[in-house]
């Protein structure tokens, strides 16, 4: 079973309240645990359906940063240009 900090178990009911970061975390958990461990089918369908809500979260969370670097440079993403 994956271990989940209070503050993460308190948000988590619907995930509104997460970070990406914390959402990232408790993704990257769930996916370790359930590919080391021999969880009953219960527990992985479990897992499985809070690993989706997780990945949706992430997902929503980048495009939305990617909407908002569109419109800070022009509604164009450019090369990024490192030094």
């Amino acid at each position: 079973m994956t271990k989940t900090s209070p503050r993460t178990k308190a948000a988590a009911s619907d995930g509104t309240e997460l970070s990406y970061e914390q959402a990232l975390d408790e993704l990257e958990r769930l996916v370790a645990a359930m590919e080391g461990q021999q969880l009953p089918l219960d527990q992985l369908l479990h897992s499985y359906k809070r690993g989706a809500e997780l990945l949706a979260l992430c997902r929503g969370r980048l495009q939305a940063v990617e909407q908002q670097v569109k419109l800070l440079d022009g509604a164009e993403l450019k090369a990024w240009e490192g030094s």
